[in-house]
């Protein structure tokens, strides 16, 4: 199985994220001075993706101006002599193929995705959700690929969570099958705890085949009167083999606000320029 393409889903409201998610879409907002879309790109550059499908809502297509020439700002660092900086901008003009949908009316993660069917055709292609952001020794999306590759299926990633966070995600129900490996029988979107199949929650990374179209295509509205991408997975599970792979990093939520303020301090920390002073101010606050 070969992965060349990625879709990521850029079309919800971002109404966890309100009112900093008014008018500057959700998928902007930076960690430290990097937008989350921007990271998501990066991470699928990583795993070897250049193509990629962006499904926005109609008229929010700030996430694709990001990775567009700024000609006046250019020119200004040029002046300047701000050449590395200027370097930085038009890397991300470079950075990778855009293709651009749109998702009319929001119907749903499983709707979304299934907006990117012309561009993808019949290939297998990633699923990338720009609320999760991972700090991981490997790209979390090259981790997946390789699992893919490896069983010749489908793969969702995978993260154990807490007791008491169950109910907030879709669970699997799975038996291993290998090294971070589970073969996946059903899952069930935020079960109460007392009837999940497990503590193995599904991330926002997804390797699909085409299959997945003709699912979501004839998908009944789920939870929500939504199209779930979890309904799709689960017929799809009927029919082939499908895996969850336990993915081996960090995984911050950046439509959680704790998630998103995690993801600073994180980050922060990694970064040699801001990582000292921000210790400092941390142990300060705690002494406090």
């Amino acid at each position: 199985m070969k992965v060349t393409k990625a879709v990521i889903v850029a079309a919800g409201l971002g109404t966890r994220m309100l009112p900093a998610s008014k008018v500057i879409p959700k998928e902007i907002l930076p960690v430290i001075d990097t937008p989350a879309i921007q990271m998501v790109v990066e991470e699928a550059v990583a795993s070897g993706i250049r193509d990629i499908v962006v499904v926005v809502a109609p008229g929010r297509t700030t996430v694709l101006e990001h990775f567009q020439p700024q000609d006046e700002l250019e020119r200004l660092l040029e002046e300047r002599g701000k050449f590395e900086l200027l370097a930085a901008m038009r890397g991300i003009n470079t950075i990778a193929n855009f293709t651009a949908v749109e998702q009319a009316q929001p119907l749903g993660l499983g709707h979304a995705v299934l907006q990117a069917r012309a561009a993808i055709g019949d290939e297998p292609f990633a699923v990338m959700l720009p609320d999760d952001i991972f700090d991981c020794p490997r790209p979390c999306l090259a981790q997946m690929i390789a699992a893919a590759e490896s069983t010749n299926a489908p793969v969702v990633a995978l993260l154990k969570v807490a007791r008491s966070e169950v109910s907030k995600y879709g669970i699997v129900d799975a038996k291993r099958a290998g090294e971070r490996l589970y073969e996946l029988s059903g899952m069930v979107e935020k079960p109460p705890i007392e009837t999940a199949p497990s503590d193995l929650a599904i991330m926002g990374r997804y390797i699909l085949t085409p299959d997945i179209f003709e699912l979501l295509a004839s998908a009944k509205p789920g939870a929500g009167g939504e199209i779930q991408l979890t309904d799709a997975l689960m017929a799809m599970a009927k029919r082939r083999k499908l895996y969850g792979y336990e993915f081996e990093g960090v995984r911050y939520d950046l439509g959680d606000r704790v998630g998103f303020i995690a993801a600073q301090v994180g980050f922060g920390l990694k970064r040699a320029d801001l990582a000292d002073r921000l210790r400092s101010y941390l142990q300060t606050l705690l002494a406090s």
